[in-house]
Parts: structure tokens; C-alpha cells; sequence
């Protein structure tokens, strides 16, 4: 491996334009798909095979236009009723200028009877039933009633008890996110115009917003901050720009071509989100590490930027690889659970990890040759003769660092046990769900649209649950029947309101709105969708249909079970895979083990602390943050592969360079610390990189990015400075030789990829003894370059 990679990476370094050539098609190529053919991205959440989805499912073809996305204005009056004199006027306008929006349903048009036959009729059959047994849209616990004008409701609208906030609901013809460009936007600005210079403030709720922003200010910044970490380790800007151009290809060609592909698949736009986190930090980590070594070979080695290069890529470009390979088999390990939400993300995400490792072994050699020398500066390369001699390449914070954990090892396990067990603590009261607009910040739309419903309606209104119920013989559901299942809806506790929502064309399924008394990510709330479920079957007997139960609530509890279920299975099949990979780089028993259960304490660590932040509000302020919500149901299992694959990153870096310590004859706790001393520093700013860039979308305003960002910088920062850090090294040091312990029919079966580059350099080195016995210094084809090996100076 090390030594393919080695001729690789000389073949890209001297054909440095060919590749920069292919690069940049492929670039362009990408660019031009996205131009032509633009993205389509969505917010669903669809989990196939829960009772919610599969009522949703059945809706789409029994009453399809029940299923398209859904619209909610708050209209607040600064004083006075909002149902009286001009504002009165301006509500109505208002109206009538959502429902003449494209794509909008206009659902007056049943109540004025121009189709007062067919499911309509039955509509209005049915909820005159229901009226007449006291289960209209006002009830007790209800503070909605209709608004009435000229004794005739407006469909959609309803009034606060104050009179002064009214609320219209609305469906489009599609969902959200299917809706062209604009739709959406023209709905909040016709509903704005409408009432602008009456003292109405119009306030769309979160349903109404499509796509968030993916990039903003912070997200630059992480960036930033990356930059100016790469110029400091590396000491200077030549080559600390090499890592960001090569991450930023890789990531164009990854992202892009995910956006590319939105318009054939289904795609969340979570996916996107997790590809460019992702592909930005390992594309950045990736590049450093060839980069730093490139430059340890030029400074301790005195060879040449070619061959310094070279060696580069197929030593550390082997830990690359496998480093990659790790992350790529934890995001694919997704699709074993046979969610295709999942799948998607996992499989767009893997694939921007895999551009991101041929970037790092083809495209960086490549700018590499045309910087040529200035990789190092002077300063440091007079400086790296005059001390290269006495420590070798260890630097000396990383070297005494090591010395300290070597020393008190014992302590240092205990302490960093310790410390990541307590930040779990709060781990253990998490509750998943969905994003509701409770979630969002103050100052946002969404938000102040969801506390004025709370206060003017109850916060029921916020995500009303919907319940179907379907006739099982093939004949229209009888109104008596219809009042009856109303009645029976209505006795649950904790439910505020029921009212008749729609009907089939035959008449044969309707569709119930059920209000809670509590808000959309309450517990009480899941109670009532459980005892809604519970009670079916007593429902369905003495009125001769099935009952169904979706919505937000719905969706969240079943999302959150069946990820709950699944996630056992993805671990065994994670874990087991990676287990597998790192035995054959380390050849050893005892680190694979060790490398897992230090992953447990990280993602422990990461679960903590996303709960205490963001569903108990624990320093919250300091995020700019102002609002608790439970932990995001996709979160767990996106985070525990993510972090799995990026921590195994680490733990290759570090290990690798403490097992090249060993194979070059350094023995015990000598060969930790020589190791962590060549690659704490490098590791440490890799960190730092990757924390930053993920940490940078933990300021978006969209809650689910938020706490995907939030989450994977915190595991990063955990996983790299306390378990890696601090505990590798640490049972490294207890472990000594033992660590290295492996069967010798288990040695004998398994190949020797060479991942610390012994066999690459004695074969160089050999190489070099021969040119040298024939007095020459081109006899090195085979080798794959035709240049020489850096003045002799190859070990």
C-alpha cells in the first residue's frame, strides 16, 4: 500500500498541471449540472413503516388534498379586536389574498356551496352531527372560536377569546418544499401587504419556511479559524493554504454533485448540511497530516519537496486511507437500518469522505509541485538543522505532555473516566423528537409566531394531532357514527378541541383535528397520542371504523421509536466492521478494544452535553440561544456515526505514529512518548480545525443544524483532547508492550499493509545502496519518478 501510494503521489507531483486539469473539469462539470438542472431539497422527515407515516400514506390516496403542505399565519392586532372596523377589513383581505395565491386551496368555496354535493355534502352532514352533540370548534378548554361574518364563518380563520390575534390556516397543493420557487414568499408578503398601516403584525409560522441557510456568517468564520491554525502549526501561509484549496475542492465536487443528484433522489436537506461538515473537516484534517509530514521530511531529512512529498503520501497517505475507510464504513453501516432518509445522508455524506481522501492523495501532491520549496521557509529550515539533531522531529509541548500522562498514568485514566462520565450524566433524561417552532429564537419569525398562538389559543394549536377514521365497509361513514367517534376523542384527557377537518370523496374516510392541551413536544401531548392509539380498537367497535392517528406529535414519537430500535443494530454492525479494520492496521488485539471503549466515553461526553445545552437550556446565553427543545430524534445515530468514523481518525494518527516509535526499536512507555510527541502537535490542531468548522454551524438559525453542529464539535473536542489526548496514551503507557500483543496464527493471517512506511523506507533505502554501488543516480525507474532521492538522505 505505502509503496503504491508512494509512486502516486510522485506521479502527481511531476504531472502536477494533468491533474490540476482534471480537477478542475471535474469542477466545472459539477457547476454546470448545478446551473442547468437546480437543486430540490426538503424538510421532511420520512420514516416509512411507523404508524404515522403509514396513515399519511393512505391519506394521500384516499383524500390527497389533505396531505399537501401546510400553511399557519398568526395575525396579531397592537390593540383593539382584530375582528372589528378596518382591521376587520384588512383580515379579510388578507384572506382573500392567501387563498387567491397560486397553489393555495381555496377552501371557501364548499361553505358558499358552488360544490355543495358529493364529498361536500357529506362534509357538511358531518359536521352539522357533530355540532349538534356539542363538538364544534369552540369547546370547553378552547379559547378558538370561528369567525363569523355576515352569519357566515370564514373557513380557516378563527379568533382568539380577546379578539386580538386570529388565525388562518391554510393548505397548498403540494407539499412545502415540492411548491416552485417563491410560492411561499408571495403567500407572507400578500398576507403582509394586506394588513400593512392597521397595526397587524403578520407572523408565518415554521411550516411556512422551506430550505434553511446552509452557509452564513459563523460558518465562515469556523473556516477562519481553521486557516489560522494550519498557518500556525505549518508556520506558514504557502502552506497552510494547501489544505483549505484541496478541502474546498473536494468539497465542491462532493456537495455539488449531492445537490446535483436532489432533482432524481429524495434528499433532506440535512444531507447536505452533514456532507459539507464533514467534508470540510476531514478534507482540512486529511491535507494536514501530508502536509506536516511532507515538511518533517524536508526538515529532519533535508530531502527534497519532491521526494519529501512523495514519502509523504505513502507513509501518512496511508493513514489517510485508512482513516478514510473508517469514516466511510460508519456513515454506510446507515443503511443496514433500511431507512432511506437515512440512507441517503449516509451514502452522499460517505461519498464526499471518499473525494475528500483522493483529494488529499492526488489533487494535494499536485499543488504541492507548484509550490515546490516554499513549503518550508528558510527560518525554518536553519532552525530545523540546529535542533533536529537533539530531539529528533518530537515537538516539545507534545513531548512533554506525554511524559506528564506517561507518569501519572493511573491518574490520567481516572481523571478522564471521570470527567466523561459526569459530562453524561444528562445524557440519561434525554427525549428525542422533532424541531417545533418552540425551538427557534426569539427574534425569529417562527417563534413568535408559535408564543402568540400558545397565548392567544392554548398551545394546542401549535401541532393539532389528526386522527382518521375509515368506514370498514364500502359505504360513507354515517354521520351519527361520525359525532360518535367526536364524542369519543373528545373524553380523552388532555385533549382541548375536536372538530370535523375533512372528508373523502366518498365520504367513506374523515379526517378530525384533535387539539391538545399541551404544546406539540410536550410529554403530556405523547400521552395523548398513545391513549388515542390505545382506545382505537374501543372506537372502531361500536362504530364500525378504523382509527389512525399522524401529525407532528405522531410523527416525532414514532420517528424516535424506530431509530430507537434500530440503533443497537447499526452499533454491532459499526463497531464489528471497524474493529476488523483497525486489527488489521495495528495488528493488535488490545487497541481495536481500547480505541471502541474510548469512543463510548466521547459520545457519552457529546450526549451529555447536547441535552444539558439544548433541552435543559445550561448555558445557553453564551450560544446566543434562547430556547429549549428536545434532543433532534435523527440526532443519536447521525452523531454516533459520524463521531465513530472521525474519532478512529485519531486514533490512527496517534497510534500509527507510537507503532512506527516501536517498529523503529523504541519499546514501552519510550515508544508512547516518542510517538505522541512526533504527532501530538499535528493532532491537536487537527482537532482544533475540525471543532471549529463544525462549531460554526451551531449558530444557524435552523435548530436541527444547530444541534448536529453543536453535537459532533463537542464529541470532537472530548473525543480528541480527553480520550485520545490523554487516555490512549495513558493505557498505552500501562499497556507497554503488551498493547502490540498479537497471536502468531493471527499475525501469520493477516497482511501487512505497512502503515508506518517500514517497508517503504527500507525499500527506498535499499533502492539508494544499489544506485549508489553502480554510481548512478537515475537507475530508480521502477520506483515510479525520475528524479533523485533527496541527496541520499531517504531513511
Amino acid at each position: 500500500m505505502s509503496f503504491l501510494l508512494y509512486r502516486v503521489g510522485g506521479w502527481c507531483y511531476r504531472h502536477r498541471w494533468v491533474v490540476l486539469a482534471g480537477w478542475l473539469v471535474l469542477i466545472c462539470g459539477v457547476a454546470a449540472v448545478l446551473v442547468t438542472s437546480p437543486p430540490t431539497l426538503s424538510n421532511e422527515i420520512r420514516i416509512d413503516g411507523t404508524p404515522a407515516q403509514e396513515v399519511l400514506d393512505d391519506l394521500a390516496v384516499k383524500v390527497p388534498e389533505s396531505v399537501g403542505g401546510q400553511g399557519i399565519i398568526a395575525l396579531q392586532s397592537d390593540g383593539g379586536r382584530i375582528d372589528e372596523g378596518a382591521r376587520l377589513t384588512a383580515l379579510l383581505s388578507a384572506v382573500d389574498g392567501v387563498y387567491t395565491s397560486p397553489h393555495v386551496l381555496d377552501a371557501r368555496s364548499a361553505l358558499a356551496g358552488e360544490i355543495a354535493k358529493g364529498p361536500q355534502s357529506h362534509l357538511l352532514q358531518a359536521t352539522a352531527a357533530v355540532s349538534n352533540h356539542g363538538d364544534t370548534q369552540q369547546q370547553p378548554g378552547s379559547s378558538a372560536q370561528p369567525l363569523v361574518v355576515d352569519g357566515q364563518p370564514v373557513p380557516g380563520v378563527s379568533i382568539s377569546a380577546d379578539g386580538r390575534t386570529a388565525l388562518l390556516q391554510f393548505a397548498f397543493d403540494q407539499q412545502t418544499f415540492e411548491l416552485p420557487e417563491g410560492t411561499v414568499d408571495h403567500v407572507i408578503a400578500a398576507t403582509e401587504n394586506a394588513v400593512a398601516g392597521h397595526g397587524i403584525a403578520a407572523l408565518p409560522s415554521a411550516a411556512m419556511f422551506q430550505i434553511p441557510d446552509i452557509i452564513g456568517v459563523a460558518e465562515v468564520i469556523g473556516v477562519g479559524v481553521a486557516a489560522v491554525v494550519l498557518t500556525l502549526t505549518l508556520g506558514s501561509l504557502v502552506a497552510a493554504g494547501l489544505p483549505l484549496a484541496s478541502a474546498l475542492a473536494g468539497v465542491v465536487v462532493g456537495v455539488g454533485g449531492t445537490l446535483a443528484l436532489s432533482n432524481l433522489v429524495a434528499m433532506h436537506s440535512l444531507t447536505v448540511v452533514l456532507g459539507l461538515m464533514i467534508g470540510l473537516a476531514v478534507g482540512i484534517d486529511y491535507a494536514l497530516f501530508v502536509v506536516n509530514r511532507q515538511r518533517r521530511f524536508i526538515l529532519d531529512h533535508q530531502l527534497d519537496a519532491h521526494h519529501a512529498a512523495s514519502r509523504a503520501i505513502g507513509t501518512t497517505g496511508s493513514a489517510v486511507v485508512f482513516a478514510g475507510a473508517t469514516v466511510i464504513i460508519a456513515l454506510l453501516a446507515l443503511t443496514v437500518v433500511g431507512i432511506p432518509l437515512l440512507t441517503t445522508m449516509a451514502l452522499a455524506a460517505a461519498a464526499t469522505v471518499a473525494i475528500a481522501v483522493l483529494a488529499s492523495l492526488t489533487l494535494l501532491p499536485a499543488l504541492l509541485g507548484c509550490v515546490g520549496e516554499r513549503t518550508c521557509t528558510p527560518t525554518a529550515r536553519q532552525r530545523a538543522a540546529a535542533t533536529s539533531a537533539a530531539r529528533g522531529s518530537a515537538h516539545r509541548f507534545a513531548d512533554t505532555w506525554s511524559r506528564i500522562i506517561v507518569k501519572h498514568r493511573l491518574l490520567a485514566i481516572a481523571a478522564s473516566v471521570g470527567i466523561a462520565g459526569l459530562l453524561a450524566i444528562p445524557a440519561l433524561n434525554m427525549n428525542l423528537g422533532l424541531p417545533s417552532g418552540a425551538s427557534y429564537h426569539p427574534d425569529t419569525a417562527q417563534r413568535q409566531s408559535f408564543d402568540v398562538v400558545a397565548e392567544a389559543f392554548g398551545p394546542g394549536f401549535n401541532g393539532p394531532l389528526v386522527v382518521v377514521a375509515t368506514h370498514r365497509d364500502d359505504a360513507p361513514l354515517p354521520p351519527a357514527a361520525t359525532a360518535a367517534i367526536a364524542k369519543d376523542l373528545h373524553r380523552i384527557d388532555g385533549v382541548a378541541a375536536v372538530t370535523v377537518a375533512g372528508a373523502a370523496a366518498d365520504g367513506r374516510t374523515v379526517l378530525y383535528s384533535v387539539i391538545p392541551e399541551t404544546g406539540p413536544t410536550s410529554p403530556e401531548t405523547a400521552d395523548i397520542v398513545t391513549a388515542l392509539r390505545d382506545d382505537a380498537a374501543t372506537i372502531a367497535a361500536h362504530t364500525s371504523a378504523d382509527i389512525g392517528v399522524t401529525g407532528f406529535t405522531a410523527l416525532g414519537i414514532d420517528v424516535s421509536d424506530k431509530l430507537a430500535d434500530v440503533l443497537p443494530v447499526y452499533l454491532a454492525v459499526v463497531v464489528g466492521l471497524s474493529l476488523v479494520i483497525l486489527l488489521v492496521v495495528f495488528r493488535s488485539i488490545l487497541i481495536p478494544l481500547k480505541a471502541t471503549l474510548g469512543f463510548l466515553l466521547s459520545i457519552g461526553a457529546a450526549f451529555g452535553a447536547t441535552t444539558a445545552l439544548f433541552q435543559w437550556g445550561w448555558l445557553q446565553p453564551l450560544f446566543g440561544m434562547h430556547a429549549t427543545t428536545p434532543v433532534l430524534c435523527l440526532l443519536p445515530i447521525i452523531a454516533t456515526g459520524v463521531l465513530y468514523g472521525l474519532a478512529m481518525d485519531y486514533e490512527v494518527f496517534l497510534v500509527s505514529s507510537m507503532k512506527e516509535a516501536h517498529t523503529h526499536g523504541e519499546h514501552g512507555q519510550r515508544a508512547v512518548i516518542r510517538g505522541f510527541g512526533m504527532a501530538g502537535k499535528v493532532v491537536a490542531a487537527a482537532a482544533i480545525i475540525m471543532t471549529s468548522v463544525f462549531a460554526g454551524f451551531i449558530f444557524n438559525p435552523e435548530p436541527m443544524i444547530a444541534q448536529v453542529g453543536f453535537t459532533l464539535a463537542f464529541g470532537i473536542l472530548v473525543d480528541a483532547f480527553l480520550v485520545r489526548m490523554t487516555l490512549v496514551p495513558a493505557v498505552m503507557a500501562a499497556l507497554g508492550d503488551k498493547a502490540w500483543w498479537l497471536p502468531a496464527w493471527l499475525d501469520r493471517l493477516l497482511p501487512d499493509l505497512d502503515i508506518d512506511g517500514n517497508n517503504l523506507q527500507r525499500r527506498l533505502t535499499d533502492a539508494t545502496t544499489e544506485s549508489r554501488h553502480r554510481r548512478s543516480d537515475t537507475d530508480i525507474a521502477d520506483l515510479g519518478t525520475s528524479a533523485p532521492l533527496g541527496g541520499g538522505h531517504a531513511s
